[in-house]
């Protein structure tokens, strides 16, 4: 076993010190050394979107990047979406439109989403479809997640 590395970094706008591996995932530091499940393991190689997080404003997957690269970086995950008195129009619009089923690539989704609606308030469909390419879902069916995305786009710009 390797000796473990000491990290600071700001995850969900708190300054967060963890020690990890330096094999060890972000994927696998969030869920395991941090108790953060609400980022998902789906394939643990990339192709998914499950373990999408926000790092310095680029969505990555989680399981591909090492928990030893984070250091210093600010880091969003699903559990960093919401508002503290109320769910982020996202996850709001993902239930009322019933944008999910399993639920395991919800998490991805929403924070996929949230990205591109800071950088680009008025995606239009085509770029939705083009940003949340790289996430997959099983279940539920992508035109739920996309008009979910619209909707969460309108109240958005209401607020």
């Amino acid at each position: 076993m390797s000796e473990k590395v000491h990290i600071e970094t700001n995850i969900n706008g708190s300054q967060v010190e963890f020690l990890c591996e330096p094999r060890q995932s972000l994927l696998e530091v969030l869920r395991d050394v941090l108790d953060m499940t609400g980022t998902k393991e789906g394939c643990n190689d990339g192709n998914c979107g499950a373990c999408t997080v926000i790092v310095d404003d680029r969505i990555i997957d989680s399981c591909l990047m090492l928990a030893v690269e984070s250091q210093g970086k600010k880091i969003t995950t699903i559990e960093g979406v919401a508002y503290t008195d109320r769910l982020h129009p996202l996850q709001q619009a993902f239930l009322e439109n019933a944008a999910l089923q399993c639920g395991i690539c919800t998490p991805g989704f929403i924070v996929a989403a949230k990205s591109l609606l800071d950088r680009e308030p008025d995606a239009d469909e085509g770029r939705i479809r083009q940003w949340l390419a790289g996430n997959l879902c099983r279940c539920t069916g992508y035109d739920k997640i996309v008009r979910a995305v619209l909707a969460a786009k309108e109240t958005m710009k209401n607020e």
